[in-house]
């Protein structure tokens, strides 16, 4: 834990400098946050939070609700009461016109949080059985979440903390975050310039995200879990399958096969539904014969630890999120 203490405070020293001027992502605002500036993340000096909760919804490995691995016998078993400890933060520095969860990423709906009530969060979310702090869009506010991770750990923290990115990110940023982070769960979600432009407005993405995977690759280059299955480090990258994009999907898997190990878990998302502002072209749910072509091409290439979703091509079979109710995801 010295070491992991020892590292933050590094880290915090390298990145002070970005308050008052940031570039903290590729969008490099250059902003001065200390004096109430704000760039394309819409977000200060101090952490800003929507909720912070005991999630299911991730991948087993993560959440718990299923057994872990993706070929595990027991993948039928009842949903554990026990899950991830997940902290959604406020605005992003990507802003996807389909984001689900837009009413935090774009229309930043939610609260600032001191350094004391983030780690006391974290703390709270171990107490209640979290099996690792879940950090849900994080690279905006990197800076005040190492703070409050030095407090939480001087105050007792233990469980494994997870970089839950767009992967829209700097990569001599997450080389700041070695030894600090235990888990990367980074997205991946263009290959095309022009993909990538026309529904993040980041035609940079892909050249950015490829370097970045590849340093948290070096970083957590093995998924492993513990006695119960569960994380305790790795990378696992996603891919969210958008409908009639399946050509940048194909493009996604061959570039992963060719500069990563098959071993590194992959999980292959069908959740897409349209939301907020989405394009005419992907107003409509994610057709089932696209996600198995998807599928079936990560199948060909041999990726050996694959998570799946075999649900979502219906309207009625991926509810979206709620974020003005304090548990965005209890339906009614």
């Amino acid at each position: 834990m010295d070491r992991k203490l020892a590292r933050i405070e590094r880290a915090l020293a390298q990145l002070s400098g970005h308050e008052a001027c940031c570039t903290l992502c590729p969008r490099e605002c250059r902003v001065n946050r200390k004096e109430g500036e704000v760039g394309i993340c819409r977000s200060g000096v101090q952490a800003s939070l929507s909720c912070a909760l005991i999630h299911h919804g991730e991948e087993p490995v993560l959440s718990g609700s299923r057994a872990a691995r993706p070929d595990s016998p027991k993948s039928q078993d009842a949903p554990s009461p026990r899950g991830s400890g997940t902290i959604f933060f406020t605005g992003c520095n990507l802003k996807c016109l389909f984001c689900q969860n837009y009413q935090i990423s774009w229309l930043t709906q939610g609260r600032a949080a001191s350094d004391e009530e983030l780690a006391a969060i974290m703390l709270d979310l171990e107490k209640k059985g979290a099996y690792n702090i879940n950090l849900v869009s994080p690279t905006h506010l990197i800076i005040p979440i190492l703070r409050a991770l030095d407090q939480a750990y001087r105050r007792g923290l233990r469980i494994p903390v997870v970089y839950n990115s767009n992967g829209y990110e700097k990569v001599d940023i997450i080389e700041k975050l070695a030894g600090i982070i235990d888990i990367y769960l980074p997205d991946l979600k263009y290959f095309s310039p022009d993909a990538a432009a026309k529904f993040s407005g980041a035609p940079d993405y892909f050249s950015h995200a490829r370097l970045s995977i590849q340093e948290m690759f070096c970083q957590q280059p093995a998924l492993i879990l513990d006695d119960r299955e569960i994380a305790r480090k790795g990378l696992i990258i996603r891919h969210l399958i958008l409908p009639g994009q399946t050509a940048d999907s194909l493009a996604i898997l061959d570039w992963l096969a060719h500069h990563l190990p098959r071993s590194v878990p992959l999980s292959l998302m069908s959740q897409y539904h349209p939301c907020f502002r989405a394009p005419a072209e992907i107003q409509r749910p994610l057709a089932a014969e696209e996600y198995q072509a998807v599928l079936t091409r990560a199948n060909e290439l041999q990726f050996e630890s694959l998570f799946i979703q075999t649900e979502g091509f219906e309207p009625d079979e991926h509810l979206v999120p709620d974020f003005s109710r304090p548990d965005p995801f209890k339906w009614r």
